[in-house]
């Protein structure tokens, strides 16, 4: 993978500041279909954990895993600029750091909630519309890894995990004829 480049994200560089992007291209084309941008999506972050951290449900979990949260946030903001504008800081792994979390769907759901109502306090329509139907992606990927993981996935059966919507569970493993 090549090393990030600087670059202006607009044909008109006085109006976009440049951004570190292994796809400079497109990157300015993400940021001039969605308006985000880095600086955005920073505040996004930002507000967004702000609400986590206060949160019954979330706010503990949270808690009692982050003690500095400064290195979290940017971190956080390096994984949407990699998601929502396909910049590649992120060089993390989400799955193994959330397989030993104690949550389940409703926890998704929370976080979704409060994700969906600050994108759109925060980001302009278009860009809360792509934020947003990647945290839906992402958080369905995290549930799976972590049911995955507990063991709690079998094939053949489905969960209810929430009012109607029926969700396929797979067994790890065995073969594709039993």
């Amino acid at each position: 993978m090549s090393a990030p480049v600087s670059a202006p994200v607009s044909a008109d560089p006085a109006r976009s500041p440049a951004i570190a992007s292994i796809r400079p291209e497109l990157t300015a084309t993400l940021m001039a279909e969605t308006g985000l941008d880095e600086a955005l999506l920073g505040r996004l972050v930002r507000r967004f954990y702000a609400k986590v951290r206060a949160d019954d449900l979330l706010g503990p979990i949270f808690a009692a895993r982050i003690d500095d949260w400064e290195p979290h946030l940017e971190r956080m903001t390096a994984f949407w600029s990699s998601v929502a504008l396909m910049t590649g800081r992120y060089h993390g792994q989400p799955v193994p750091a959330h397989v030993g979390l104690p949550v389940g769907w409703s926890h998704f759901e929370r976080w979704l909630a409060l994700f969906r109502e600050t994108a759109r306090e925060t980001c302009p329509p278009e860009g809360a519309a792509h934020v947003i139907e990647r945290a839906e992606r992402i958080a369905r990927s995290l549930d799976m890894a972590i049911r995955s993981a507990q063991g709690s996935l079998a094939f053949g059966a489905t969960e209810r995990r929430h009012e109607g919507d029926r969700v396929p569970r797979f067994r790890q493993g065995g073969d594709d004829h039993g």
